[in-house]
């Protein structure tokens, strides 16, 4: 039971637990009370002050006091600032930071503990690698640093810590478990990677058992956690739960380190109170109040929202921005394309997959062009069942995704080959609607109006071939690939869904690839023939053809 006491009037919540029963006698034996439906509390008035602090000693009730508490100011920020000085980038492909980009790792330079949270796809990652970068380069101790991340972009942090500032990243994984730290030692490393449900495996010594725990100081650390200078936590509203294992180990890994840097398109899922252990994390709490003040100037005790724009107004004056799509469009390209490299969970089907490919290459004779082109119908039944396999492997890391983005409120379009794989996300996702082979014309219209004119269907699941023309798909600015086609020109066929007109934002289009298996490949390809797609139409299969050769020879090399 939780009492909060304000001048003129008790507010009483008993939570859904052994003692509801009990409690809620208690209250309605009150002299005086009423119930708010909407509030869902009980509010008692201040004449029946002493019933009511009796129960803090009957029934072991928290008692929260109210305290006068004057309300700030609230003035006009000022812009974020630009960056004053050169921060050399390695992107091959020779671009750098957007303007908006470079006032965020501005920003971030002055503050050093805070959250970004621009909407995503405006590049959190590259504004955070930039800002430990540039600090570094300024003669900061931002290094080694620490990544927590969720399992399906550590390969991603991993490429991006090294194409764009130069930076080794190592992913903890069993093999470097005890040894991880002599990379850094020895000049090897300067990054290292975690997901978070690895954070007890790596860092900890001893953790008290379960329901012992008073709060995050009883969490040993190994000794080597004290290396990092700096702590990256991606997708930080995972922590917004002050409870949960994760968000204990995270605070206390991340506490004392000068750089602290959090990354969520959605610091608030709920309530104000998702916001606590974050501002915890990054050792903020104290411009907020404290830990007892901001719950009760901004929480209400922890389950409401009050002095919203109080609130706003503190965290992007001490820790927090947030620039959406609309707001910096100029500085965007209509389209964007990313790859997330996913370690499949189908290793070993695909490994035994492969080499049964490579022995039937082998036994075909496949350097001959004659027999290649009489057997290249079963040759690409067989690519396709590698892809297959890489497909099934990738879907834990695909799920991932895909509730990121629906929890940041956002649609988005997925698109597959394989019933089975539809199947499957649909498994996972069973409100998703469908756009597939399977769904004759009516079908395929209703879930099309629903997908653009119901707020409350986020997720569209779309057969390449069924989905990948002729449709308009505008509610999102979002489209992810679980699988491809086999052509440039196919693909932008299928981005176009969403990148037509009507579309209000930039479109981001997401490409998720095996690791080591053959989408890598294909993908490459895919994009080395962008130009000839461009100026080629209709060359779908002759161009096919070209690729079943070039990813032959890798298999054969």
């Amino acid at each position: 039971m939780q009492i909060i006491q304000y001048p003129r009037e008790f507010h009483i919540r008993i939570g859904f637990n052994n003692f509801r029963t009990r409690n809620l006698t208690a209250i309605q034996a009150l002299s005086s009370r009423r119930f708010d439906p909407v509030k869902k509390l009980w509010i008692a008035p201040i004449h029946v002050s002493n019933e009511v602090l009796d129960l803090v000693k009957t029934h072991r009730a928290e008692l929260i006091v109210v305290e006068k508490h004057n309300a700030v100011e609230i003035t006009d920020l000022p812009e974020l600032p630009t960056l004053d000085f050169e921060l050399p980038l390695h992107h091959p492909n020779g671009f750098g930071f957007r303007p908006y980009q470079s006032k965020g790792v501005a920003q971030g330079l002055l503050l050093k503990r805070f959250i970004n949270g621009d909407e995503q796809g405006l590049g959190k990652t590259l504004q955070a690698i930039g800002t430990l970068h540039g600090g570094n380069l300024q003669g900061e101790k931002t290094f080694p640093c620490l990544v927590v991340c969720p399992s399906s972009t550590k390969i991603n942090w991993q490429r991006e810590w090294n194409q764009w500032a130069g930076k080794k990243a190592i992913i903890l994984d069993d093999k470097n478990k005890s040894t991880w730290h002599r990379f850094y030692e020895m000049g090897l490393a300067d990054v290292f990677i975690v997901n978070y449900e690895s954070l007890k495996k790596f860092f900890v010594d001893y953790m008290p058992p379960k329901g012992r725990m008073r709060n995050s100081m009883d969490i040993k650390l190994n000794e080597r956690a004290g290396l990092f200078k700096s702590v990256i936590i991606d997708e930080s509203h995972r922590c917004k739960d002050t409870k949960t294992q994760q968000t204990k180990l995270a605070l206390r890994i991340a506490m004392g380190k000068e750089w602290r840097i959090l990354l969520t398109g959605t610091p608030v899922v709920n309530k104000p109170i998702d916001l606590f252990s974050q501002l915890a994390i990054m050792g903020r709490l104290n411009e907020f109040g404290g830990a007892k003040g901001f719950k009760m100037r901004y929480c209400e005790g922890g389950y409401g929202a009050s002095n919203l724009k109080e609130l706003n107004f503190l965290l992007n004056k001490y820790c927090f921005f947030r620039r959406e799509k609309k707001d910096v469009a100029k500085d965007l390209p209509e389209k964007q394309r990313q790859t997330i490299l996913c370690d499949i969970t189908t290793r070993t089907d695909y490994n035994k997959a492969k080499n049964q490919f490579v022995k039937y290459l082998e036994e075909q004779g496949c350097s001959d062009k004659e027999i290649l082109k009489k057997l290249r119908g079963e040759i690409m039944v067989k690519m396709g069942e590698l892809k297959r396999i890489s497909a099934l492997g990738k879907l834990a890391e695909v799920k991932e995704f895909i509730n990121e983005v629906l929890d940041s409120g956002e649609k988005l379009i997925v698109f597959c080959s394989l019933h089975a794989i539809v199947d499957a996300v649909l498994k996972e996702f069973p409100h998703a609607v469908t756009l597939t082979g399977r769904d004759n014309m009516d079908v395929k219209q209703l879930n099309i109006d629903a997908f653009q004119r119901n707020p409350d269907v986020k997720l569209i699941v779309c057969n390449i071939k069924a989905a990948g023309v002729g449709i308009t798909l505008t509610a999102s600015s979002r489209v992810a690939f679980i699988e491809y086609p086999w052509t440039y020109a196919d693909c932008v066929q299928c981005e176009d869904r969403a990148h037509r007109i009507g579309q209000k934002n930039n479109v981001m289009c997401t490409y998720f690839l095996g690791q080591n298996t053959i989408d890598e490949q294909l993908f490459e390809m895919i994009q080395s023939k962008a130009e000839t797609a461009n100026a080629i139409t209709g060359a779908t299969d002759e161009m096919k053809t070209d690729f079943i050769d070039k990813v032959l020879d890798l298999f054969k090399n």
